[in-house]
């Protein structure tokens, strides 16, 4: 019995055309619809997740945790400016996401 280690499945990590896909369909008009706001705040969040996951692993990967702290500015600037144009859409995509306002 092999003990088990921290190491991440990566085939979950990378990010994959289909994913993207998905995520596209879900929150965009369409799977080809990568334009829109709530799909790119989709991806982004998306994103999010799996580097926060993988930061609780590795607690001192500073090159992450930057990227991570630019993503969450990225998707901020977006979530303002969706809640600039359309208030209904952005509250729509908080509470879809579970986003914190």
């Amino acid at each position: 019995m092999q003990p088990q280690s921290k190491a991440i499945n990566f085939i979950d990590m990378y990010l994959t055309s289909e994913v993207k896909k998905n995520i596209f369909s879900e929150h965009g008009k369409t799977a080809a619809d990568t334009g829109s706001a709530e799909g790119q705040i989709a991806l982004f969040t998306h994103r999010i997740q799996h580097l926060t996951g993988h930061l609780k692993i590795n607690k001192n990967d500073k090159v992450t945790e930057r990227s991570l702290v630019r993503l969450v500015g990225k998707r901020r600037r977006l979530l303002d400016y969706l809640k600039e144009k359309d208030i209904e859409r952005y509250r729509e995509i908080i509470k879809k996401l579970n986003i914190r306002k």
